[in-house]
């Protein structure tokens, strides 16, 4: 695997390194001692599954509150997703800093999400389907989101969003009183 650093401290794209023959191709997308590397340490404790099945579809944006946060890893698997993720820990050089990346079955990106970030995609294809790795059980009562057109962050969406879910409609905008995460 690579790790490739992105702009916000601590989140990396994971290129896979493909093994192919007249067969297809193998990819390891786990080692321990190679995450271990990036400062990994936590145990995979969850994996989720999702299926969208329009293009222009909103997911998010997501994030656990302590003393549930999480570490996520996330993949496509089918069509082709536009990931983001926004850092909001509390003091970090980055605070309320985004980036975008595209996830698709075809370049086998993964992007890993460390503790203190919000997280949401739109699938840039219909029958899209992602594969989500947490470190944290899913806790509810202890979740929080962000509006995905929240000016503040002034994400740049890849198109017109033609789905949302009415709860990810009613995330709050940020008010000047937001500090972030404190992990």
């Amino acid at each position: 695997m690579k790790f490739i650093a992105t702009a916000l401290a601590g989140s990396f794209i994971v290129d896979l390194d493909l093994f192919s023959d007249d067969r297809g191709w193998f990819a390891r997308t786990f080692c321990k001692k190679e995450f271990e590397e990036i400062g990994h340490h936590k145990e995979w404790v969850q994996l989720n599954h999702s299926f969208t099945d329009h293009a222009g579809s909103l997911r998010g944006m997501h994030f656990q509150l302590p003393p549930f946060t999480e570490i996520k890893m996330v993949r496509c698997i089918a069509g082709t997703a536009y990931d983001v993720i926004i850092d909001i820990r509390q003091g970090s050089p980055t605070f309320l800093k985004w980036v975008g990346i595209e996830l698709s079955a075809a370049n086998k990106r993964m992007l890993y999400i460390p503790e203190g970030f919000a997280h949401g995609f739109q699938t840039l294809t219909g029958n899209c389907e992602l594969i989500y790795h947490h470190t944290s059980f899913y806790t509810p009562g202890s979740e929080g989101g962000i509006r995905y057109d929240d000016a503040k962050i002034g994400i740049e969406w890849k198109g017109p969003i033609v789905e949302i879910s009415a709860r990810d409609k009613q995330h709050p905008y940020l008010d000047d009183g937001f500090t972030g995460i404190k992990l």
